[in-house]
């Protein structure tokens, strides 16, 4: 009845047909298709429309999953092909079709003419005429050119074996339709993530898609790598909800995918879902949703993303900045902030465990930088209470905690860093209720020295893990899928966390404040001489905790030599006030020295079991450096040090310019003083000694007689001994400050020694504590001191001196005839030795022949040699009064000699 209403249009009511332009959005089979409207403000209309008069093959149906006992519906011949033969026809192509009939039930019939106009090409004619789909001559009426033109054209191919009119019946273009893979993960695999080509045959949404894989005809779910747009919900009842812009989503994708000719690059099948990339000849539609708005990025996809994470977190950017869909209510983390606030320099300070750092900013203001999207070591509750009666020190105690901030320590204390802040993490309180622990507002950034994140090169070791976030928590790092990857080799290479080997144990003592553990590690460190150490606390500006590596101790450690304001603290009778520029103090202390390494001398222990002594940081004394920045004074206890010349000369300085604690200081009168010069004697006590060693500057070391049997023991005991155990070759690894025993050049015999320098492995600078002389030799050479033999069972030997009362000559010739004259005449020999007043770098002496008595600097001014220093000391002046008239006129020192 439906077919004869159709075909008995008369011409009069065919005349009325409207005309209508649209795009095909789909084609269903080789005569239907759905034609979509202009979109305004959403997703457009879309109809179905049927080609009238003609018939093609059914395309295969899969039968409902909810009814086993149904057989899946293979292709009728030729079905494929036209339908194949419409899309590439029309898809992505204008139309214009006219409705000729419109059932009950609301189904179209109609003509459809590619272009504008019905001038074009009509569908169904050329599906007819390639043989492809057949007329319905019931009831064609002679009088309708276009039904007869449908059956001309059918007579036509039939005679010319078109499509299904070719013999054997079309059999061969049936497919073989795979709906079901038994095994996603190696089918996946096998693509050997290369692209494939495929058909788009539906849109789920934005983000999903149904493809069918050329040439084997597999049909496939397909899910977009590394991102997820608005999805529809299904509710009880069974209706769809949309999310927001899920609509908009979907549409986005099919106007530009379905039915298109695509590759898709299959990249992962985690848990029986297929992850993969569409490409298309305009365009890559993952990246498309996220510029456009329609999609965001998902973490844990992204990594299997093989065109680039990183432009998948720029397309997302893009959306963000411009608000545009969903991002249109979006506000970045650190909006509030100025651009000099979000990217700035700055100077590392300290490193706090091993995700944050607090570094200075070239406004002077210290400031605690967190890295983003980190977590450091920890460990559980129930290890970290296993042993109550040990004090818990995260540091140690945590696996690999100690490594990870020795990692950062090393990379940055003291440089300069780039930091970007990611986001501002509010604060958080905590409750009886809750069992998030109270954090105070954090800044968390990217840190990155010379092009390297920090935080993805302690991820890469295995030193942190990557926190994870909820989807729509964007408060992460800029570079989280690079901390991600990091992660994955760090897990692939069992690097740190991920090691399946035991974990490293960190034993370290802790004798701060433990008098009795202090004495027994006093003696060692004092042998040691300069020991390594790395600060690990600043209390004050002279008072610091220390990590000994090489005796894995912590020690609390006192700088000699000086008083150091004091800063406030409690006390029995209340808190005491601390005392100006003790804040100043401690905090030039912090920059110079906090958590870097650093080279000690321990000379003594108060009473409290702290350790007092000489910090040295690339060359600087500590102690010496406060003096010289006006934060410390000159301690009477410095006298006996040989510092003590270089800490009076930086606090003369300090006192001078008046700067910080010197600031109201007022010079005291000094007559009192003059009077007492005035009636002070020279004192003769003249002591036998044995001159070791004369250098070109005049300057000469000699050993007391007095102990020179205890000399002598010593070196046959110590050279007996290693004798008996020679000490292996290259076991010894030399370092400046060193005592050593070092085997001499000329003799082949080994003597105590002092490293000086260290030039490289074969040019170790000495110094021959017992004898003055030097030498440079390989380090092969030498050795560990034994400990019976060290400066503490014997002081050194060797004293340096030089002459009281003479000159030393400027020009370089006539110097070192004097030093040869000198080296002729007391050389290994002994002396008697005075010393008449102290030096700058050490006491000025006279010497003595031990035989005639006749004084050798004295006899150097006869011969012309040397001229006579003058004296201003009146006690000097009378020793010098007392040579003969002879040597002033010979000596030619002054132009009018009294």
């Amino acid at each position: 009845k439906f077919e004869s209403a159709r075909i008995n249009l008369n011409s009069k009511q065919k005349s009325c047909l409207t005309l209508t332009r649209s795009a095909i959005s789909l084609v269903l089979s080789g005569c239907a298709i759905i034609v979509r409207g202009q979109p305004r403000g959403g997703p457009p209309p879309e109809r179905q429309i049927n080609l009238s008069n003609i018939r093609t093959g059914a395309l295969a149906r899969r039968a409902p999953q909810s009814q086993p006992d149904q057989k899946d519906t293979p292709d009728e011949p030729y079905a494929f092909q036209a339908r194949e033969f419409l899309r590439k026809m029309l898809i992505g192509k204008e139309v214009c079709f006219t409705v000729e009939v419109k059932t009950a039930l609301g189904r179209e019939y109609g003509m459809v003419y590619l272009g504008r106009d019905t001038t074009g090409e009509n569908i169904a004619e050329s599906l007819v005429n390639e043989g492809l789909a057949t007329v319905r001559r019931e009831g064609i009426r002679g009088n309708n050119p276009d039904q007869a033109r449908l059956c001309d054209l059918e007579d036509q191919a039939k005679a010319s074996k078109k499509g299904m009119w070719t013999e054997g019946g079309g059999t061969n273009t049936i497919r073989d339709l795979k709906y079901i893979i038994e095994n996603p993960r190696n089918f996946v695999d096998s693509m050997h993530q290369k692209p494939v080509n495929a058909v788009i045959e539906h849109v789920r949404d934005g983000s999903v898609v149904r493809a069918l894989l050329l040439p084997d005809y597999y049909l496939v779910t397909v899910m977009l790598s590394g991102v997820k747009c608005p999805t529809f919900k299904r509710e009880a009842d069974g209706t769809e909800s949309p999310e927001p812009f899920a609509a908009e989503a979907k549409f986005f994708t099919e106007s530009r995918l379905l039915q298109r000719d695509v590759q898709i690059i299959l990249e992962s099948c985690p848990n029986q879902v297929i992850l993969g990339t569409v490409l298309h000849p305009n365009g890559n539609i993952t990246e498309l949703l996220l510029k456009e708005g329609f999609a965001r990025c998902v973490d844990w996809s992204m990594a299997v993303y093989t065109q680039g994470a990183e432009k998948l977190r720029a397309g997302e950017k893009s959306a963000k900045e411009r608000k545009v869909r969903i991002w249109k209510d979006y506000v970045a983390p650190t909006a509030n902030m100025d651009q000099k606030d979000r990217q700035f320099v700055a100077k590392v300070m300290q490193v706090v465990n091993a995700d944050a750092v607090v570094v200075k900013l070239n406004s002077g203001e210290y400031k605690t930088i967190h890295l983003s999207s980190i977590r450091p070591p920890r460990i559980e509750g129930e290890e970290k209470n296993k042993d109550k009666d040990k004090r818990f020190r995260p540091i140690y105690d945590i696996p690999y905690m100690f490594e990870a901030r020795e990692f950062m320590r090393k990379k940055i204390i003291g440089k300069k860093v780039n930091v970007t802040v990611d986001y501002i993490r509010a604060a958080t309180s905590s409750s009886e209720t809750s069992t998030i622990p109270a954090f105070a507002e954090r800044t968390c950034a990217t840190v990155t020295i010379g092009g390297i994140n920090i935080a993805e090169a302690l991820v890469s070791k295995g030193f942190a893990t990557v926190i994870r976030y909820r989807q729509d928590d964007d408060q992460r790092s800029s570079h989280y899928d690079e901390l991600l990857a990091a992660e994955a080799r760090a897990i692939k290479n069992g690097k740190g966390l991920h090691s399946k080997k035991e974990v490293p144990i960190h034993r370290v003592a802790d004798i701060s404040g433990e008098t009795q553990k202090a004495k027994q590690f006093l003696p060692f460190l004092q042998r040691a001489g300069r020991s390594e150490a790395v600060v690990e606390y600043v209390f004050s500006g002279s008072r610091l905790k220390l990590y000994m590596p090489k005796e894995t101790c912590l020690i609390t450690f006192l700088l000699a030599g000086i008083e150091c304001p004091r800063g406030s603290r409690n006390m029995p009778g209340g808190m005491q006030v601390a005392e100006p520029f003790s804040d100043e103090a401690m905090a030039f202390t912090k920059e110079l020295v906090l958590q870097r390494e650093v080279e000690v001398e321990v000379e003594s222990m108060d009473k409290a079991g702290n350790f007092i002594g000489w910090l040295h940081i690339e060359g600087v004394n500590l102690s010496v450096a406060l003096v010289e920045n006006a934060l410390s004074k000159v301690h009477f206890t410095a006298e006996r040090s040989s510092y003590y010349k270089t800490l009076v000369s930086g606090e003369e300085a300090s006192r001078l310019r008046k700067d910080k604690i010197w600031a109201n200081y007022e010079e005291k009168k000094v007559e009192e003083v003059v009077h007492v010069m005035e009636e002070k004697e020279r004192t003769a006590n003249y002591r036998a000694v044995y001159v070791t060693e004369i250098t070109d500057t005049m300057h000469f070391y000699t050993q007391d007689v007095e102990t020179g049997t205890q000399l002598e023991n010593l070196m046959e005991t110590m050279r007996a001994e290693i004798a008996a155990q020679p000490p292996v070759e290259g076991s010894y690894a030399a370092r400046r400050g060193d005592y050593c025993i070092a085997n001499f050049s000329a003799d082949g015999e080994w003597y105590r020694a002092r490293v000086e320098k260290v030039q490289s492995p074969a040019k170790v600078h000495v110094f021959y504590i017992d004898y003055g002389n030097r030498e440079i030799v390989p380090s092969t050479r030498l050795a560990v001191i034994p400990p019976a033999f060290s400066t503490r069972t014997l002081a050194a030997q060797a004293t340096e001196y030089t002459f009281a009362y003479i000159q030393v000559p400027q020009d370089e010739d006539v110097r070192a005839d004097v030093v040869d004259n000198l080296v002729r005449d007391i050389q290994n020999t002994q002396c008697l030795l005075n010393v008449e007043h102290s030096g700058v770098t050490c006491p000025h002496v006279t010497l003595q022949f031990a035989d005639s008595k006749d004084d050798v600097g004295l006899s150097l001014v006869k011969e012309g040699m040397v001229m006579v220093d003058a004296r201003k000391e009146k006690h000097l002046q009378k020793m010098v009064g007392k040579w003969p008239a002879s040597i002033w006129l010979n000596a030619d020192v002054f132009s009018n000699p009294k």
